[in-house]
């Protein structure tokens, strides 16, 4: 345990120290994120972050192998070079992304490249986690691999909304990932509690530590592509390493839901991107629109209009991702009878404390929505003759594009 607190305080690290560098080098090539009508920023803020993480997580990787203990772990063709090189992909393709705003098909096109190179080297869902059923064949392994990178990689750069809302949903889900893997890992092996899905979500956590501070509201630099891209990456390749490589069934583990448990536990630790990123596309097919098309109907900006200020929302969404993501991992060891209660009791404490944080019904804007809704009175409420204040949520989506076209 103490190597991979180790790994964490030292992603932390790198990665908190690096940011500035980041930022400065964003200034220089014109990575500014302006003030879009779906924005929730009133000025423009660099991004780049993500450079920055992988950085700090190569760094981390290169430091980690040179440790005893975890050398097996980085012997030539293990999956966690799959991992680096996909992320390393991944994250280049986010940076062209962040400097010069690709084509969401060509976006597409790399991410499907990222994923597909990550699988090639070794990152791959062999089997499915109900009674160990095993893949058929090669291709339908690299093709479920890069549906499953595809998915967990979109959902999280949709939840990049808010200030420090991606990283810190990113890094409770990798918090809660290891401790999961770790114990897993632990019955699986007795006497050698080394794994790559601990080591990848260890980095992980410490690269979403060491950026937060500079991420948390207000910003001072945003992760970009480069870096939402980048986590979902290095969530898939965890989580992939455990529910795809791994029978519960053959472990000590797992009094709840044996056959079932890791596929519980992934779906948990992402169900608010997850959820997101599904409501997000069935949205804006249904309104005839690319899945990519942006607008302003995901959870943090109904948030928003619900009253909550910037970090209200974010801190919101940060305890409904800790409370679900750790419920999944308690499974792990307390049998459903006694672990059902509790659950009960703490939903029940987590929706009081989101509605006791929420403002009253008719929604007031707070810091940078409140900034925003001022200017554009003049061109929306008053120009157009409508109430703001009696909008649905569909139709401040739909007024938040219009104005963006």
């Amino acid at each position: 345990m103490r190597v991979y607190v180790l790994l964490m305080g030292i992603a932390a690290a790198l990665c908190f120290f690096l940011v500035p560098v980041a930022r400065q080098l964003a200034f220089r090539v014109g990575a500014i994120t302006e003030v879009r009508a779906r924005d929730v920023n009133t000025v423009p803020i660099p991004r780049l972050g993500g450079l920055a993480m992988y950085v700090a997580c190569a760094l981390t990787f290169a430091i980690a192998s040179q440790i005893p203990y975890l050398s097996r772990i980085f012997q030539s063709g293990s999956p966690i070079w799959g991992a680096l090189i996909g992320t390393g992909v991944m994250c280049v393709l986010g940076v062209v992304d962040d400097i010069y705003e690709l084509d969401w098909y060509t976006k597409l096109a790399g991410e499907v490249l990222a994923a597909w190179l990550m699988a090639y080297f070794g990152v791959r869902l062999v089997t499915i986690p109900v009674m160990g059923l095993t893949v058929g064949s090669t291709r339908i392994t690299m093709l479920v691999t890069v549906l499953v990178v595809l998915v967990l990689c979109n959902a999280v750069n949709f939840m990049d909304g808010l200030d420090g809302l991606a990283a810190g949903i990113a890094g409770i889900a990798g918090l809660a990932f290891f401790g999961y893997s770790y114990l897993l890992t632990r019955h699986a092996s007795p006497g050698d509690y080394t794994s790559v899905a601990c080591v990848i979500a260890a980095v992980l956590v410490g690269i979403c530590a060491g950026f937060l501070p500079h991420n948390f509201h207000p910003a001072h630099l945003f992760m970009g592509d480069s870096g939402s891209l980048m986590l979902g990456v290095l969530i898939s390749a965890a989580i992939i390493q455990v529910t795809g490589q791994i029978d519960p069934a053959n472990t000590a583990l797992g009094y709840a839901l044996p056959a079932f448990l890791p596929l519980v536990i992934a779906l948990a630790v992402i169900m608010l991107p997850i959820v997101d990123f599904v409501w997000a596309v069935v949205r804006r097919l249904a309104r005839g629109q690319s899945p990519f098309h942006p607008d302003a109907g995901h959870l943090h900006h109904r948030l928003l209009r619900r009253g909550h200020s910037h970090a209200g929302a974010v801190l919101v969404l940060y305890l409904w991702a800790f409370v679900i993501s750790f419920s999944g991992v308690a499974l792990v060891v307390v049998p459903l009878r006694k672990l059902a209660p509790v659950l009960v009791v703490v939903f029940v404490g987590v929706i009081a404390i989101s509605r006791w944080m929420m403002s009253p019904r008719r929604a007031r804007h707070t810091d940078a929505v409140a900034d925003r809704a001022a200017r554009e009175a003049p061109q929306h409420a008053v120009h157009e003759g409508v109430d703001e204040g009696t909008l649905t949520d569909d139709e401040h989506a739909e007024r938040s594009e219009h104005a963006e076209q």
